[in-house]
């Protein structure tokens, strides 16, 4: 039995010096991290929550799922970006006008009604009944 209890524990020390010759133990190293370090870090974290709030609006999940694209994967996606790419998506979102949508359609559709109505009046066009012809096109 001394004899069972003495073999057990010499395999633990060659198991224990095995496993210390096989994996490295690295130093630790420490060192004063700068500001511009911290704050890097920090935009990068802003950065990604501006990016993945955007990816989880409604609006914008709705507009991947008309697009075909599934939004799950758009985010996973986005999660495997780097940290500069995603500064750059989260600038162009923070830079972007809110309520782009209706407003630029209408805008599109007034300045098209003006340029027609201008070149109606001036007789290139024929397409308003209401307007007088202009000399361009006499007859």
């Amino acid at each position: 039995m001394f004899n069972n209890i003495k073999s057990k524990s010499v395999a633990v020390l060659v198991i224990a010096s095995f496993v210390q010759s096989v994996v490295p133990i690295v130093p630790a190293m420490a060192s004063v991290i700068g500001n511009e370090q911290v704050l890097e870090r920090q935009s990068a974290a802003d950065s990604r929550s501006t990016v993945e709030a955007f990816m989880n609006r409604e609006d914008v999940r709705a507009q991947f799922k008309s697009l075909g694209v599934n939004p799950d994967e758009a985010t996973q996606r986005v999660a495997a970006l780097s940290d500069a790419e995603v500064a750059d998506l989260a600038g162009r979102i923070q830079s972007s006008p809110a309520g782009q949508g209706l407003g630029t359609i209408v805008g599109a559709a007034v300045l098209i009604f003006i340029v027609l109505l201008i070149t109606d009046l001036l007789g290139f066009t024929h397409v308003f009944g209401f307007t007088n012809k202009g000399s361009a096109n006499p007859g």
